[in-house]
């Protein structure tokens, strides 16, 4: 009875002992079971964290280099900029000599190993730099050849060579619009064009003594059919429109010393000629030639007044011209001129006098 009571109790305290082994085994897989994806967890960032700092890496090297190529890209063109408004073709040509033929620098024959190396190597490294300014100054050059075409009279001589035996005569040159004609425009009516008074006697005199060439700033299909019907007795030799002016701070400019003749021959006469003449030296002032607010043409004997100064000159023919015009100190020569006939006619009438009285 007693041995049967001993045996129950060890049973039942080994049946204990192994409720609790157990149940601290299953608390232990449970805690190695929900450990495992902390684990794993911890691995992958240990894993995705030198992949972001590689990434972050590259990125910073790729914005590095992107922003490096449009900063040079930017200071390049600005360069290039101020290259082309400070400097001409040819200054900037002679300024970069050294830099392009660096491209072609060779050390001398006795120099070392080290030196020829170093040569090269210095050489190669200017290659790209004098690679860029060639290809600025092929570029500026293309770019500078199209715009002349637009600015610059369309030939270095605009007239033909004058004949051997006309090497006297002067030349006399005269704007269109507002000198010799008025054009204007208006909706009811549309455009309008006005002879000046007295253009026909004008031409028919002074074309015995000159060379006329018509310079305007006007289209040619504009400047040949008036001067068509203008001149029907072919008095003007050759016309010069639009594309034989000079474009120049937004305004055409009559450029006399592109004409082929002796610039101390050469008088340029315009209602706006110290205004859209380059040569002031040769020009002459006349009055702008406008018709009225109603339309009507005004009185004007201006271009008849200009007759005996342009006789005197082709009379007398001075070597140059312009000594002759800046005498008048731009006033309008027609009516100074015949100022200054007077004044002279009348003191020699009272020296004949004077004579006279004397010789009794």
């Amino acid at each position: 009875m007693a041995s049967a009571l001993i045996r129950s109790r060890i049973l039942l305290k080994a049946s204990r002992t192994n409720k609790s082994n157990r149940r601290f085994f299953c608390s232990n897989k449970e805690s190695t079971i929900s450990s495992q994806p902390i684990i794993s967890d911890l691995s992958a960032a240990a894993g995705e964290a030198p992949a972001q700092a590689v990434g972050s890496s590259e990125n910073k090297a790729w914005s590095f280099f992107k922003y490096g190529i449009v900063g040079a890209l930017t200071g390049a063109t600005a360069f290039a900029g101020y290259a082309s408004y400070a400097y001409s073709l040819d200054e900037v040509e002679e300024k970069t000599k050294a830099l392009r033929e660096s491209v072609n620098y060779t050390a001398g024959n006795d120099a070392s190993n080290v030196e020829r190396y170093q040569g090269l190597l210095y050489s190669t490294a200017m290659t790209v730099p004098a690679k860029a300014v060639e290809l600025y100054l092929d570029m500026r050059r293309l770019l500078e050849e199209h715009v002349k075409g637009f600015t610059e009279p369309a030939s270095e001589k605009l007239l033909p060579d004058l004949h051997p035996a006309e090497q006297h005569v002067f030349t006399l040159v005269l704007d269109l619009n507002e000198t010799i004609i008025y054009s204007d425009w208006k909706r009811d009516r549309g455009w309008r064009t006005f002879k000046r008074p007295g253009v026909d006697d004008f031409l028919q005199h002074v074309g015995k003594f000159y060379e006329i060439v018509v310079y305007s700033d006007q289209l040619s299909m504009y400047v040949d059919p008036v001067v068509e019907r203008l001149d029907t007795n072919h008095f003007i030799r050759y016309r010069l429109s639009r594309s034989a002016t000079k474009y120049q701070d937004g305004k055409h400019y009559r450029d006399l010393s592109k004409l082929n003749r002796d610039p101390g021959k050469i008088l340029y006469v315009s209602g706006h000629a110290f205004e859209n003449s380059l040569q002031p030296e040769n020009c002459v002032p006349i009055k702008a030639f406008k018709t009225d607010d109603m339309g009507e043409v005004p009185l004007d004997t201006a271009l008849l007044d200009l007759i005996p100064f342009l006789e005197y000159v082709a009379r007398n023919s001075p070597s140059d011209i312009r000594k002759v015009l800046a005498s008048y100190e731009r006033k309008d020569v027609g009516k100074e001129f015949l100022e200054r006939s007077k004044d002279y006619q009348r003191r020699m009438q009272e020296q004949r006098q004077q004579g006279r009285i004397w010789h009794r």
